[in-house]
């Protein structure tokens, strides 16, 4: 080799390297059914999230983080694409990710990274039956309903149709089952293949790892929340939180697991932790911890979501790693439809115009001076309903005479359904969407609410008063 070639090749090598550092592998982690307030960062008093708190200490705490659909397929949707759930067609729980549409994995695959998925997918399947009348299981997804996660796999499309909390399976690439060793938590059991993906990296090229967790979501078939063993008696002495005291539900009794559960994600978070440093990728490494959407125990409606109260639309939301480091807390209001824009930026990667958020850097850097007062949030299964929220205001409206249409993706028509003033009562105890006297804050939100609408691809739609 010449010697202008080897120092053409230095350079290239040295280039290379500085291209690695500036891309960061990400691990994106996300738990199911997850309320904000049960993180130590956000007010929780019991000693539940010690290694979530640490890492909030030292990355940036979303102090006001929603979701864009409190149901599990259709928030999922948004944070794969970036789209809104009535654009991706995901607009309520198993009806698959259609094959065209890009996800974060593509985006990222086509910049280089290796892109992988340990976890519970919740897209793959769908009710809706294809030409033969045949509609998917809730296990294993076929390459082509993967959403671009070509080189990792290790997934159930439905986790809590193929476990329990102490036994079930995933499935591998090639379909074979995986199956949750006997006695181990399912938590802890997803953790050991989380770090045994961590220890074959070669460091070659960077890569997305996309940690999908079931807790704390409730077990179906079993109608309870199931954390490890002696969770109900190590986490007996909560405090109820202000939405739910003195409200009916199954809190008093589920709450306990839950949190167990809870403290579960919290200690294989600090594992995954404690292995990205100890194999030295701690310092390019990006680490994003949130849920898909909240819970409120049955206190809303006859289940656990699917509402537009903080208790569904409120998520944690911890970011850790370059770009998001120093003890910061970010006040501004922000969405799960803001992921996708803001993984791409960390890995370098130009958000497309379609997607609908707008990457969090602009915050933590101090660059965005028309950031959105409100966040918008469609809701869908026990009603089709759009929300707006404010750092004051909560304004909900839903479709009427919903019993013709079950699979209602959106309306011509909508009626105001719900008006809480966040700042007097911060647990949407009292509805004032009735209320004589704040008949101009609703004429001022509706207008909000039906640009947010049109903004994410609706059609502006008609919006009657209450009653």
């Amino acid at each position: 080799m010449t010697r202008g070639a080897a120092e053409q090749s230095a350079m290239s090598c040295e280039a290379g390297k500085q291209e690695a550092a500036e891309r960061p592998n990400i691990v994106f982690i996300l738990s199911d059914q997850q309320r904000w307030d049960t993180l130590g960062c956000y007010g929780q008093q019991m000693e539940i999230t010690p290694n979530l708190d640490r890492l909030a200490r030292e990355g940036v705490q979303f102090e006001h983080a929603f979701t864009c659909q409190p149901v599990c397929g259709p928030a999922r949707s948004c944070l794969q694409t970036g789209r809104y759930a009535t654009e991706t067609g995901c607009f309520q729980n198993d009806i698959a990710l259609p094959e065209g549409e890009r996800t974060i994995a593509h985006w990222l695959s086509q910049a280089g990274y290796e892109v992988g998925y340990i976890g519970k997918w919740h897209l793959g399947a769908s009710r809706l039956p294809n030409s033969n009348g045949e509609t998917a299981g809730p296990g294993w997804v076929p390459p082509e309903r993967r959403g671009g996660y070509r080189d990792h796999w290790l997934a159930s499309d439905v986790l809590e149709f193929t476990s329990h909390s102490y036994d079930g399976h995933m499935f591998e690439a090639d379909g074979s089952r995986r199956e949750f060793p006997p006695g181990r938590y399912r938590v802890d059991a997803q953790t050991d293949w989380v770090i045994e993906y961590l220890r074959t990296r070669t460091g070659e090229r960077p890569f997305l790892l996309v940690v999908s967790y079931l807790e704390p979501h409730h077990q179906n078939d079993h109608r309870h929340f199931e954390g490890p063993r002696g969770s109900k008696e190590r986490f007996a002495e909560f405090a109820a939180p202000g939405d739910l005291a003195d409200a009916a539900g199954d809190w008093r009794e589920e709450l306990p697991d839950y949190l167990g559960c809870c403290h579960s994600l919290d200690e294989n978070v600090g594992r995954i932790r404690a292995e990205v440093e100890r194999l030295g990728l701690g310092e390019e490494t990006l680490v994003v911890y949130t849920s898909d959407h909240g819970c409120h125990f049955r206190t809303r409606n006859s289940e656990y979501k699917r509402s537009c109260h903080d208790s569904s639309l409120r998520v944690p939301l911890v970011v850790w790693g370059p770009g998001f480091r120093g003890r910061r807390i970010i006040g501004e209001l922000v969405s799960l439809i803001d992921l996708p824009p803001t993984v791409l930026r960390a890995a370098g990667v130009e958000a497309p115009g379609y997607m609908r958020g707008r990457p969090l850097q602009e915050l933590v850097e101090g660059t965005a001076g028309d950031w959105p007062q409100e966040v918008f949030a469609q809701i869908s299964e026990s009603h089709c309903g759009r929300a707006i929220r404010t750092k004051r205001w909560k304004y909900s409206v839903r479709a009427p005479d919903e019993s013709a249409h079950p699979l209602l993706r959106d309306s011509e028509v909508y009626a105001e359904d719900f008006l809480y003033d966040l700042e007097k009562d911060p647990h949407e105890k009292d509805n004032l969407v009735r209320a004589p006297s704040l008949a101009a804050v609703r004429a001022e939100l509706r207008e909000a609410l039906k640009r947010r609408m049109v903004e994410a691809g609706e059609e502006e739609p008609k919006i009657r008063p209450a009653g």
